[in-house]
């Protein structure tokens, strides 16, 4: 057996183990389980409890005002207080903002910027609270930090991390945190300053596959950081003919399929130590991700082993080592 199949192997054998256990110390901590809420789990040290499901803003993205306010107003209804936007998602910014107006005091909203100076991003959270509509964000986030060099600048003199913390003693961020799609890059992240909050990808066929993820979760645990999960109903990337025309448009990756390879999808990332999933951008997958989280079970030992067993020879859409 060559080492590296071995390893993979060895990967899978490690995530089979022990996720069934750490499923079931998850739900000790789910709250509202039982109410038909989408239940809530506590977010890192920060003392917040947040739904295990979350709103990315990309679901609004080139909508309407009308059917935003409609959706924003079913996820709350159905017990999401997680919602999750960024400049970079087109008009979602504006759309949200309006549609969160009323729910505003009891929802927990999450922004990003891709600045990494001091000045820039200063000038886009202040974009942000006038497009969002408020006067703060309760969590602002340093977004795809994939480089070393980026988190370099970030923390370093005149880097943007002098404009959040200056930010949080104004007011206008309660917590602070980051997004990567680099394992490196975000353990050192981790390491070299508090965060309170990680949003990475946590997948089935990542993990399996990529031996990519596992080392982040381990990593927020031993530091206290809040985990956040993306691309928990990821599987690979599109064909190259159909890249520029396929049917979920919303969706850089190809999607697990809809419904029960992407139900199984997330369920996998439930089951591990994070507090919350952001589903993809896609209205039917959020509804799907709604649906699953409302009446969450954590995968079964068949389950899982079924989901895994089709892993291998699937192309991962992240790998190692690209922090460089």
């Amino acid at each position: 057996m060559r080492r590296r199949d071995f390893l993979k192997q060895s990967t899978f054998a490690a995530i089979a183990a022990s996720s069934g256990e750490l499923s079931h110390a998850l739900s000790a901590t789910d709250t509202l389980r039982g109410t038909g809420l989408i239940p809530k789990r506590p977010l890192g040290k920060t003392g917040v409890h947040l739904s295990i499901i979350g709103m990315g803003g990309i679901v609004v993205m080139n909508s309407t005002p009308m059917s935003s306010k409609n959706i924003v107003a079913e996820a709350v209804d159905r017990g999401i207080n997680y919602f999750d936007v960024a400049p970079s998602y087109g008009d979602a910014q504006q759309l949200l903002g309006p549609a969160l107006a009323p729910y505003r005091a009891k929802i927990f909203l999450a922004c990003k910027t891709s600045k990494r100076d001091k000045a820039g991003s200063r000038a886009a959270l202040e974009e942000s609270l006038r497009l969002l509509k408020t006067d703060h964000v309760d969590l602002y986030q340093f977004h795809a930090v994939t480089k070393m060099h980026e988190l370099d600048e970030i923390l370093g003199p005149g880097g943007a991390m002098e404009t959040f913390e200056a930010a949080r003693k104004e007011g206008k961020v309660r917590y602070i945190g980051f997004s990567a799609h680099s394992v490196e890059t975000a353990v050192a992240a981790m390491d070299r300053y508090p965060f309170d909050t990680v949003l990475f990808p946590i997948n089935w066929v990542l993990a399996s596959q990529a031996n990519f993820g596992p080392q982040v979760i381990q990593k927020a645990q031993e530091k206290g950081v809040g985990t956040l999960a993306i691309k928990s109903m990821a599987k690979t990337v599109w064909p190259t003919t159909e890249k520029k025309d396929h049917p979920n448009p919303k969706c850089w990756y190809e999607p697990a399929g809809f419904p029960d390879e992407a139900s199984l999808g997330l369920r996998w990332t439930l089951g591990h130590s994070i507090t919350a999933a952001i589903p993809p951008g896609e209205e039917a997958y959020f509804r799907l991700a709604m649906d699953v989280a409302q009446h969450y079970k954590p995968l079964n030992s068949s389950e899982e082993h079924a989901l895994l067993g089709k892993a291998p020879g699937i192309e991962p859409i992240f790998h190692r080592g690209n922090d460089v």
